[in-house]
């Protein structure tokens, strides 16, 4: 049995993808995602709950807030990278997870994170990290 947890937030950013098969997407673009972080542990914690609603969504917001209103192209840490919407799936993942192991989630017992982008109403990728 598992139980989850999820909050929502939005990023928006600039990038270029390199590669033929961007085709247009090859050239400096906007895109805005919906980002879903779902939390999951095998059990709930003494309070009843998988990991503090708030506190999930002010780290998530935290990591969104590194990589938003930006030029992806532009940032360093990202140098090399085609920025994809499941590579930035990936990458916020990761960070979220760094997060979870550095105490930002409190005492949370959790299993894993998976992370979702929404690019439209009908296209999205997600990551999953088993933590």
């Amino acid at each position: 049995m598992t139980y989850s947890v999820t909050v929502r937030d939005h990023i928006m950013i600039a990038h270029s993808l390199r590669g033929e098969t961007f085709g247009p997407a090859q050239r400096l673009h906007g895109a805005t995602f919906v980002v879903d972080a779902t939390f999951r542990a095998a059990a709930l914690d003494a309070d009843g709950v998988v990991v503090d609603i708030g506190r999930a969504s002010d780290v998530l917001r935290e990591v969104l807030g590194d990589l938003g209103y930006r030029n992806l192209d532009d940032e360093p840490a990202l140098a090399g990278v085609n920025t994809t919407t499941e590579r930035l799936c990936g990458i916020i993942g990761d960070r979220l997870a760094a997060a979870w192991r550095e105490g930002a989630l409190g005492d949370a017992a959790l299993s894993g994170v998976t992370v979702t982008l929404h690019e439209s109403h009908i296209a999205w990728a997600s990551y999953e990290v088993a933590l």
